[in-house]
């Protein structure tokens, strides 16, 4: 299997998850017009699958280091996949919050709220479960996020006071979705052999610890999605027959979505291995930067807000900033 074998091509991979994880929420903003985002999050999760084993087949099942995906699959202990299988579940209750606060407060604040919780959480558990890094660097890096967080829901709450139509509902949505969010990468970590160069007995390499991982987001979509659908958050019920009743854009826009995502998961899986769980996660949580940035200045979600909202989400996204660079520079 493919296996990073030094720091710099790790934060390169990390570097990437950022970019897809703080974007595949624009083809949920491109459906939004046309297709509710309960019927969007099928297609998603079916992108995320489709991605996983594409992965496995091909980066996973070459090459001379590792265990190729068959049959690293068929030795694994049932602990080990269950663990990777119980990521996807937690992954999945957090993600459909996060979608649902996107659809209702938009990018620019489900991101830095819920993911950057998120990040906080996750790089202290899993620096917990594996302490790679210089301590004081990493939770500096940390707490500055803290901060943007902060300083983020401070904007939103500034902004609804000052024009109609602007719910907290989205806002607490965010910081549920954030609460879960901050836990499922820990057990796919778990999961999986820490040298990938050195395979251990029942334990999973990186590509199918994801596979599981993403079986665990099919699984538990049934029950999550179909809950959502019956009594959403927003708007009236929907039904499985509006999802046949899609267009080929609205199916493939989903589908994109849930592939980009899941290519920065793949990527964030494997740099684990040479940068360790907690900088690796981190670092990839920095898509709150790259959400901000999409919400705030193309899909101007900010544009009626006071002149002073300006200023506070600047210092955010210097925040942000700041912090991602002291977790990178704490390996």
């Amino acid at each position: 299997m493919f296996i990073i074998e030094n720091y710099t091509v790790a934060v390169l991979f990390c570097l990437i998850t950022m970019l897809c994880w703080g974007s595949w929420a624009n083809t949920q903003k491109l459906a939004a017009s046309s297709w509710r985002f309960e019927l969007f999050y099928w297609d998603y999760v079916i992108g995320i699958v489709l991605v996983a084993l594409l992965f496995a087949f091909t980066l996973g099942s070459f090459g001379a280091g590792g265990r190729s995906f068959a049959a690293d699959l068929n030795q694994a202990d049932w602990g080990n996949i269950g663990s990777a299988f119980l990521g996807g579940i937690i992954f999945n209750a957090a993600n459909i919050l996060l979608v649902a606060a996107i659809a209702i407060a938009g990018m620019s604040v489900a991101f830095p709220v819920g993911i950057g919780l998120a990040l906080v959480i996750g790089v202290i558990v899993n620096y917990i479960d594996n302490p790679v890094g210089d301590a004081t660097l990493l939770f500096l890096g940390v707490g500055l996020v803290a901060v943007a967080i902060l300083l983020n829901a401070y904007a939103y709450r500034n902004a609804a006071r000052h024009r109609q139509g602007v719910s907290t509902r989205g806002l607490l949505l965010s910081v549920i979705a954030g609460l879960l969010m901050g836990y499922f990468y820990k057990y796919v970590a778990a999961s999986m052999f820490t040298d990938f160069n050195v395979p251990e007995v029942g334990k999973l390499s990186p590509y199918t610890a994801v596979v599981l991982f993403s079986l665990g987001i099919l699984l538990s979509n049934i029950v999550f999605n179909s809950m959502l659908m019956m009594r959403p958050f927003e708007g009236s019920p929907v039904h499985y027959a509006d999802y046949f009743g899609g267009s080929a854009k609205n199916h493939l826009t989903g589908v994109l979505g849930g592939a980009i995502w899941c290519v920065g998961m793949s990527f964030s899986i494997i740099a684990s291995g040479k940068a360790g769980a907690a900088i690796s996660y981190g670092l990839g949580q920095g898509a709150t930067v790259v959400a901000a940035l999409w919400g705030i200045y193309i899909w101007k979600e900010f544009k009626d807000s006071p002149k002073s909202t300006s200023a506070i989400l600047n210092a955010m996204l210097l925040c942000y900033i700041v912090g991602l660079g002291l977790i990178i520079a704490a390996r």
